[in-house]
């Protein structure tokens, strides 16, 4: 393989594993995810319910389709963890009253009550990672337009 090549993988559609954007991304989830496991572990949460209750402790209350929406899931995978949210007391879900097919969660108070708890999660993560802030923001706003350009380049196929 020549110098130039091994410099930009994706000029041979290399099959190594390690040249894979998609392996790479796919590695710094599963050790975010665990990174996230012990403090949530502290909060009774899983990593996907943490994620509802984020988008719930900052728009106050959501309908269903907003919520999987919000998080880039569909419906079937939103309600299970609606439901064991919902079982354990930390949300609860309502008809709308202008629309009996629609469907708003909001926290519990016991829900908020955990908020207060949740709050140290991300910077606990941060300094356990050794990033700086700018480090953050810079990786976050690439990963954001990586996003943008997958789905633009899934919707063309």
């Amino acid at each position: 393989m020549r110098q130039e090549d091994r410099d930009d993988p994706g000029a041979t559609g290399s099959l190594l594993l390690e040249d894979q954007l998609c392996f790479a991304l796919y590695a710094a989830q599963r050790a975010v995810t665990a990174a996230y496991r012990p403090l949530l572990e502290d909060l009774g949460l899983t990593y996907p319910q943490y994620l509802v209750l984020l988008v719930l402790w900052e728009r106050g209350e959501a309908g269903v389709k907003e919520l999987a929406g919000a998080l880039r899931l569909d419906y079937g995978t939103v309600s299970p963890l609606l439901k064991r949210l919902e079982a354990a007391g930390l949300v609860r879900k309502e008809r709308a009253a202008d629309d009996e097919r629609s469907v708003r969660v909001a926290c519990t108070g016991r829900g908020e009550q955990l908020r207060e708890r949740a709050v140290r999660v991300p910077g606990t993560l941060l300094t356990s990672t050794g990033l700086a802030a700018q480090e953050v923001a810079r990786l976050r706003e690439e990963l954001w337009r990586l996003t943008e350009r997958a789905a633009a380049a899934a919707d063309r196929y």
